[in-house]
C-alpha cells in the first residue's frame, strides 16, 4: 500500500430499491462556480472518478452517484451533482429522497423544509415527522403527443415527449407485460425505442436526447405501474421520480388528473411513491413522496497500483 492512495467517504441508501451513493468527503474541489459549471468540471476534469465510484468492483451499472456541493444559493441547504454509469443527470427523484435522508443520517437536517440546488433548479424538499420525503420538482411539461416511430422487430409504437427533470418518452400502449420475468425483453423493447428516437431525430427541447423510456400497465395496488430504461441500459428499481413527474404532466394535459388528485406509481419490483401536482405561474409542479434507508457509510480505497482503481468500463 502506498502513502497517496487517495479516499473517498461515501453514504448508501437505497429509494424503494434503487440505490444512491452520496459522496460526501474526498472528492476534489470543483470550484465556486454554479452547479452546471461544476458538472462540466466533474465532466471535464474528473470523469475517472465517476466510473470509479459507480462501476465494478467497488459499484454496479444500476447505481447512482449524489455529489454534495456548496449551494451559490442561501437559501438551500446543499447543492448536488446527479451522475450514472452513463453520464451526468441533470435531476433524480428517488436520489433526492436518498440525499435528505443522508443528509439527516448525519444530522445535517431535521424534519422540516430544505431546498436542494440541482442541475435542473432549486428543488424544495419536506422531511417529514415520520421519516418520509416529499420532493416538490422542478416544472413538468408535455412537449409532444401521440409521437409515433417505427421500432425494429416491433413495429410502430406510439409515445408523449415529456420534462419531468429529465427527458422521457412515455408509452401506453404496447404489448409487454410489465414483470420482473421478463427483464430481459423489456429491456430489449426500450433499447430499440431509444435508439428508434435517435435514428429518427426525435428530441426534447432544444435537441436534448430522450434518455428515459417509460412503460405504462395497469396495477391492482396502484393507479399504474411502470418499467424505466435509464441512460445506462439500467432500469429504475424505484418508481422514478422524474418519471412520474413527466407521467403527471401528461395525465393533466389529456384532462384526465386534476390538481392535488393523488396518484400512487408502482415500480417494477412492486415498491412505490405518492404523487399530486399544483399549478404554480401556470406550470405544473409536481410533489412527489417516498422513503429511503442507508445501507452503507464507508470510504472507497482508490490504490495507485490497482489496475482496476477506476472501475472496469466496457
Amino acid at each position: 500500500m502506498t502513502n497517496d492512495i487517495q479516499k473517498i467517504r461515501i453514504i448508501d441508501s437505497h429509494t424503494g430499491g434503487e440505490p444512491t451513493r452520496t459522496i460526501i468527503g474526498g472528492f476534489p474541489e470543483l470550484g465556486s462556480g454554479s452547479v452546471k459549471e461544476r458538472v462540466n468540471l466533474f465532466k471535464t476534469k474528473f470523469d475517472r472518478l465517476r466510473t470509479a465510484v459507480l462501476s465494478e468492483p467497488r459499484g454496479h451499472a444500476a447505481m447512482v452517484g449524489a455529489l454534495v456541493c456548496r449551494p451559490l444559493d442561501e437559501k438551500c441547504e446543499t447543492g448536488v451533482i446527479f451522475f450514472n454509469n452513463a453520464g451526468y443527470l441533470r435531476m433524480c427523484g428517488h436520489g433526492t429522497i436518498g440525499l435528505i435522508k443522508t443528509l439527516e443520517y448525519l444530522d445535517r437536517i431535521q424534519p422540516g423544509i430544505h431546498h436542494i440546488e440541482t442541475p435542473a433548479g432549486t428543488v424544495r424538499t419536506e422531511l417529514d415527522s415520520e421519516g418520509f420525503v416529499n420532493i416538490e420538482n422542478v416544472p413538468s411539461y408535455r412537449y409532444a403527443k401521440n409521437v409515433e416511430i417505427a421500432v425494429e422487430n416491433y413495429g410502430n409504437v406510439k409515445g408523449d415527449v415529456a420534462w419531468g427533470g429529465n427527458w422521457f418518452f412515455l408509452i401506453d400502449e404496447h404489448s409487454e407485460t410489465l414483470a420482473l420475468e421478463n427483464l430481459a425483453k423489456l429491456t430489449d423493447f426500450a433499447g430499440r425505442v431509444r435508439n428508434a428516437l435517435s435514428e429518427s431525430g426525435i428530441t426534447g427541447k432544444d435537441g436534448h436526447e430522450i434518455d428515459h423510456i417509460e412503460l405504462f400497465s395497469p396495477s391492482v395496488n396502484a393507479n399504474s405501474k411502470n418499467f424505466v430504461l435509464c441512460p445506462g441500459g439500467e432500469y429504475d428499481r424505484s418508481p422514478c421520480g422524474t418519471g412520474t413527474s413527466a407521467k403527471l404532466a401528461c395525465l393533466y394535459e389529456n384532462g384526465e388528473l386534476l390538481p392535488g388528485e393523488p396518484w400512487k406509481q408502482e415500480s417494477i419490483i412492486g415498491s412505490h411513491f405518492e404523487a399530486c401536482f399544483k399549478i404554480v405561474d401556470e406550470k405544473i409542479v409536481t410533489v412527489i413522496k417516498g422513503s429511503a434507508f442507508i445501507t452503507a457509510e464507508s470510504e472507497l480505497i482508490f490504490d495507485p497500483q490497482d489496475p482496476y482503481r477506476y472501475g472496469i468500463v466496457a
